[in-house]
């Protein structure tokens, strides 16, 4: 029997819908989760970086995924557990798991340069929830970086079960892929999906599908088909708007497109501030002629 992974796939890292007062608009989170299953998208990530996890309270980081998993059910949710400490990760891995998600995604330790034996002992102790990791490694903002062969260690000693990969380095794949077989490698930055699907990730921790879902998911399922043909006309197509997933004012460019595209965007909270004339105008730019070519 076939084991079931439910980080495989497109699974949105979910922007966060804020009323005009900053609170949290749920009603429009649960529609916007339902949107993207709807849109052809196989799950959604709450509480990442692009769901603003970082300024949320803990009822408000806990009510986000209730509200992901009663739109979509917990099967389809992969929540970040991110956190300074290890026991508040894993609580956090735990409430996942009392709501009924499949998986969590983790960040290694984040509030200071963690040395190897710490990041084991991190990903060891949320493990210990019961739900399969999914690592996260950004080491451009975390500082710490899972290498190939830490990841291995990692899945070797049976803490995490995937990596969703941002660094950037498409290299990396073919290393992980031989150290670690068994270890699915996601895609996580929106502008290398391309290279990353051909060395054979199994699944994509997406940003832009937030604001253009369907021709997001129609590149990935063919990237990792291998069929270029339809993959390299659409990635050069969305490749203005994709590299902003990788530039420090993702969140505001993600939300900037979805407002273009007839979504819920709107504001971040501070310390986001909103995005200068010149990055708005491109971004709008890329979008506006996104719309036109009917990727939306």
């Amino acid at each position: 029997m076939t084991e079931y992974r439910p980080w495989r796939g497109v699974l949105v890292a979910t922007a966060l819908p804020l009323h005009d007062d900053l609170s949290l608009d749920h009603d429009a989170y649960a529609e916007h989760c339902a949107w993207l299953i709807a849109n052809g998208c196989d799950g959604v990530v709450p509480n990442g970086s692009l769901g603003e996890y970082q300024v949320l309270t803990p009822e408000e980081r806990a009510r986000v995924v209730e509200t992901a998993v009663a739109a979509v059910g917990g099967e389809r949710v992969m929540p970040g557990v991110a956190a300074y400490g290890s026991a508040e990760a894993r609580r956090w891995a735990e409430q996942a798991g009392k709501a009924g998600c499949g998986a969590v995604m983790l960040l290694p330790p984040n509030a200071y340069r963690a040395d190897e034996r710490s990041v084991v002992a991190h990903y060891a102790e949320v493990a210990r929830s019961g739900l399969p990791v999914v690592a996260y490694n950004n080491p451009i903002d975390t500082k710490v970086d899972l290498v190939p062969e830490l990841l291995a260690r990692l899945h070797g000693e049976g803490h995490v079960r995937a990596v969703k990969e941002f660094s950037g380095d498409v290299r990396r794949a073919y290393r992980i892929a031989e150290l670690a077989p068994d270890l699915d490698l996601l895609i996580g930055a929106d502008d290398v999906l391309l290279e990353l699907a051909l060395a054979g990730a199994k699944g994509w921790v997406a940003g832009y599908p937030n604001a253009l879902p369907a021709s997001c998911v129609e590149l990935y399922r063919a990237a990792v088909a291998g069929d270029l043909n339809t993959a390299t006309p659409l990635y050069r197509a969305l490749h203005p708007l994709l590299r902003w997933d990788s530039q420090v004012e993702f969140v505001q460019a993600i939300k900037l497109s979805m407002d273009l595209a007839g979504r819920r965007g709107g504001p971040c909270r501070p310390p986001r501030v909103p995005l200068s004339p010149a990055q708005e105008a491109a971004v709008r730019a890329a979008t506006e002629k996104a719309l036109a070519a009917g990727l939306a």
